[in-house]
């Protein structure tokens, strides 16, 4: 069942959205070659619980961080570790908060350093991809026509998309229905209502759609090891249109430089 919520439980999500993206920009700007994939974690966690909210992932399932920290071919739910990342990898950050019983999902892939030119433009067309989809997140549409957008795009670009892994519903929970996948038909499925409120991330690989999980049962990688992009916002449909409650503005203050500091 899909849960609509109120505008006073919007407020609160709006206010998870805006911590998640705020954590989620910091950690992109202490992205740098050398740093750990781990480093990013405890910054994350750090920062989650300064701003009175907890990193939702942390045992959730019994996964045992704060983000999920995908490089190069790994896809999502990529644990993070000492491997330092290096120049010409890319870098895909998942977080998610709960703060006040609601909660905040977001998620951006970063180049580190030096990145070849064919992995800038993977990462720019998804998110595009994701632009696009959030252009459906309308009052009257259908769920088959966010995951239209991001298909399209994405294969018109000669990319594939992930099949097994999709976007969701969101709110008290961080996984609640509708699942969102990032393929489909226009004006297919359930229709989109106001109060309704998803996490939308397209997963586009630059090789084949099919992916693998590894031996620690959580890291998805790409059946034939070339690179994957990963976006997400959270969108809560209103009467005036989509609202994307974890966009924030560009710029890095350095409060998670601090943290490492610390």
């Amino acid at each position: 069942m899909i849960i609509a919520k109120s505008k006073r439980e919007i407020d609160k999500m709006r206010a998870a959205g805006k911590l998640v993206g705020q954590v989620l920009q910091e950690l992109r700007g202490i992205v740098r070659p050398g740093i750990s994939t781990l480093d990013v974690d405890r910054a994350a966690e750090r920062m989650i619980r300064d701003g009175g909210a907890l990193p939702t992932f942390k045992g959730y399932h019994g996964f045992p961080y704060s983000i999920c920290a995908s490089v190069n071919e790994q896809v999502v739910h990529g644990f993070p570790s000492d491997y330092q990342l290096q120049a010409g990898d890319i870098f895909s950050i998942d977080v998610g908060v709960t703060l006040e019983g609601f909660v905040g999902d977001t998620a951006t892939t970063v180049p580190v350093g030096e990145v070849r030119t064919e992995l800038l433009q993977l990462i720019r067309v998804t998110e595009e991809c994701l632009a696009r989809a959030i252009e459906q997140c309308r009052a009257g549409l259908h769920l088959g026509d966010i995951g239209w957008a991001v298909q399209e795009y994405a294969e018109g670009h000669g990319y594939s998309v992930v099949r097994e892994y999709v976007g969701h519903g969101i709110g008290r929970k961080m996984h609640e229905d509708p699942q969102i996948p990032n393929y489909g038909k226009p004006g297919k499925g359930p229709k989109i209502r106001t109060g309704y409120v998803f996490a939308v991330e397209p997963m586009i690989n630059l090789g084949t759609h099919e992916t693998k999980v590894l031996a620690d049962g959580w890291t998805v990688v790409t059946l034939d090891g070339r690179p994957s992009a990963h976006t997400e916002h959270t969108i809560a449909i209103t009467e005036a249109g989509p609202e994307v409650l974890t966009l924030v503005p560009s710029g890095v203050n350095r409060q998670a430089e601090a943290v490492l500091c610390n």
